[in-house]
């Protein structure tokens, strides 16, 4: 779920909510020029498709109102605030020969998270960037080739989406991506928890929240990735760049800093019901500061240095389990458990070492209303001792750092939706998070986060 650097950020300036009229219509322009090329396609299209255009805009807005806040520092979450956030993407794929696909995702961004996206491990919106702009920009988060090649099984069609074009294909299959995309169009997927523009807006319930991915400043990367289904099983490896400054909006482009990530994924049904298991680990190589350096810099000169000062390549990596399972055709239930070594400074996602969360989603046709959703979800971040000294020595984080933090405790979070469904495909969602001990800090908060999220696509 998904910058500027911890050492290299300014405060997002006060701005009305009213300030978006250029983003408005630069999803306007964008959402009329993709309607002729929608407006032919059907939603699941005759087998092997040979090109397909889809488009989709969101827009979500978040405000707080006060709450205890005795001290701040530089990365604290504020009260009395509220920040909007706009994005309109264009996908374009095209099946250049069997098997094989391209797309390209050209967007328009605007908007800035609470804080300038600062205050908690686990941010409240997985649509803020860690890099913002009042005014809308241009970026390319996806170019990628996807070959697949059938190994024999079962032929089951596959519906026209966005980065999918429609046809058909074999259980049994390898499929190899490569290009610019996101760890997370691969890895620790869930039907339920993974999409900020349909579901959790959290970013510990997009992703697990001790998976450090490789990623630029908004969440993506250039490399590649394996995968090989057989049965009831999935085998992911891949090889992606980190960012050639933690959370920089630059990537390596040689595999100079590197993360290998690895996944077992086990299908399953109960009751008739489907399901699945992912297990999944990785291994980065970068240019990262030791914790235990930079505290002790701090005890040496009782000033906590700047972390690039320390930086040199050191190794770090984690793992997580992530569960999804359908329990009726309205409910499906998911859980996510995540840990890292929590050595190193943060690299590229946030600041956590150990995250536990457990949710469901609800399909309206239970209530009468079959184009609703629905969504609860809670949440449990941890870090380790190291980085828990360097807070409370002035260290600044990815995303977290009030400056001390003489009485820590674990972030707990609670996340609670509503989607309304609307003609034209378009969706109106109603969102609430209750964080507890932001930034792992029991002298700040509670805090309450209020959001609305518009989004539309085809």
């Amino acid at each position: 779920m998904r910058k500027v650097a911890p050492f290299a950020r300014r405060r997002a300036p006060q701005r009305r909510l009213s300030d978006r009229g250029g983003a408005w219509l630069c999803a306007a322009l964008l959402w009329a020029c993709a309607q002729p090329a929608l407006a032919q396609e059907a939603p699941v299209a005759a087998p092997d498709q040979a090109f397909a255009v889809h488009g989709q805009t969101t827009f979500v807005v978040q405000g707080t109102p006060g709450f205890p806040s005795p001290y701040a520092g530089a990365n604290s979450l504020t009260p009395r605030q509220a920040r909007e956030t706009f994005d309109a993407t264009l996908y374009a794929g095209v099946r250049p020969w069997r098997g094989a696909e391209i797309w390209i995702n050209p967007e328009i961004d605007q908007g800035f998270g609470l804080s300038n996206t600062l205050g908690a491990g686990g941010f409240p919106s997985a649509e803020a960037y860690k890099v913002g702009k009042s005014e809308p920009y241009f970026k390319l988060p996806r170019l990628f080739l996807r070959q697949t090649f059938d190994l024999g099984g079962e032929s089951a069609p596959v519906a026209a989406a966005s980065n999918q074009l429609a046809g058909k294909q074999r259980a049994n299959r390898l499929v190899i991506t490569l290009g610019k995309l996101g760890l997370g169009d691969v890895f620790d997927t869930n039907s339920y928890a993974h999409d900020p523009r349909g579901d959790f807006l959290n970013w510990v319930l997009v992703d697990a929240g001790s998976f450090d991915y490789a990623a630029n400043a908004w969440g993506f990367t250039f490399g590649g990735a394996a995968e090989w289904y057989t049965g009831r099983w999935t085998l992911r490896a891949g090889l992606f760049d980190l960012s050639k400054v933690p959370n920089q909006p630059s990537l390596e482009t040689g595999f100079q800093q590197y993360q290998v990530v690895g996944e077992i994924e086990h299908r399953q049904t109960i009751g008739g019901h489907p399901g699945a298991v992912r297990v999944g680990g990785y291994f980065t190589r970068g240019n990262l500061a030791l914790l235990r350096d930079l505290v002790a810099a701090y005890v040496r000169t009782g000033v906590m240095p700047d972390n690039a000062s320390l930086r040199r390549m050191n190794d770090h990596g984690g793992g997580y389990i992530n569960a999804e399972q359908e329990l009726s055709a309205t409910v499906g239930l998911f859980a996510r458990l995540s840990a890292s070594d929590g050595v190193t400074e943060a690299d590229d996602f946030t600041d956590i070492d150990r995250s536990a969360s457990i949710g469901a989603q609800f399909g309206g046709k239970g209530w009468g209303r079959a184009a609703d959703r629905a969504g609860l979800a809670g949440v449990v971040n941890a870090i380790s001792r190291g980085r828990q000294i360097f807070l409370a020595d002035g260290g600044l984080g990815t995303l977290v750092g009030d400056g001390q933090l003489p009485h820590p405790g674990t972030e707990r979070i609670v996340e609670a939706w509503y989607q309304i469904g609307l003609p034209l495909g378009v969706a109106l969602t109603l969102d609430y998070q209750f964080l507890a001990n932001p930034a792992y800090n029991r002298d700040r908060g509670p805090v309450h986060v209020f959001g609305l999220r518009l989004h539309a696509g085809l």
